[in-house]
């Protein structure tokens, strides 16, 4: 097997935070690794490469519990489901960290969504772990692809913040999840992120629509 050097751009991207990040908050990074994290919020977010959690809102080491797929999708609990990334990821943060927030956060341009929408989408391989991951969204996309009058954007648009509603109705099958909301222990909100123009829309918890927050 040839050898490969490590990316050069990783490389340098770490010589940059060791330099900058590192040296202003080392303090608190070393407090981290010695005492562990206590964050206070999950997102469960897109892997897409341009929606980064800690990027969007700012946060610091330590302040977020992020877990990413494709296309932020949250099964519903299957105990004897196999191994299983997801959920996994949201009984740690649930009953390890204590978290008192859970966001399933979309986002506009999602490839995921746009290979659920596609009827005539071609897996890239033949184990077609996209489509079988998107499955999950069961006749969702099929219902809204029924609707002539929208327009290829405003169905992605549309399945997107469907999807996080989806999402967080599976999310509610957790029966820890659905006891720590019921007591007031836990919080459950949506969030969709806009990639162009960086707005975030969140869920409002009443009516389900996607609203603009007031800071």
């Amino acid at each position: 097997m040839p050898m490969h050097r490590f990316p050069d751009h990783l490389l340098k991207g770490h010589a940059n935070f060791m330099a900058g990040r590192y040296a202003r908050e080392k303090d608190r990074i070393r407090d981290l690794a010695s005492e562990g994290q206590k964050p206070s919020t999950m997102i469960i977010a897109c892997c897409d490469s341009r929606a980064a959690p800690e990027m969007i809102f700012d946060a610091g080491p330590g302040e977020l519990f992020v877990l990413r797929n494709v296309a932020n999708l949250v099964p519903t609990y299957q105990p004897d489901a196999g191994q299983h990334g997801t959920s996994a990821a949201i009984e740690f943060a649930v009953k390890a960290l204590g978290i008192a927030n859970i966001v399933v956060m979309g986002h506009g341009r999602c490839g995921g969504i746009k290979a659920a929408l596609d009827a005539k989408f071609s897996p890239l391989d033949e184990g077609d772990f996209i489509g079988k991951w998107m499955s999950m969204l069961g006749d969702l996309p099929e219902q809204l692809g029924q609707n002539t009058l929208l327009t290829d954007g405003e169905r992605q648009r549309a399945m997107e913040r469907i999807s996080i509603r989806n999402s967080i109705r599976n999310l509610r099958t957790f029966p820890y999840v659905a006891e720590l909301e019921a007591a007031g222990n836990l919080q459950v909100h949506g969030a969709w992120f806009d990639i162009s123009t960086g707005e975030l829309w969140v869920m409002d918890s009443d009516s389900g629509d996607f609203v603009r927050p007031e800071i």
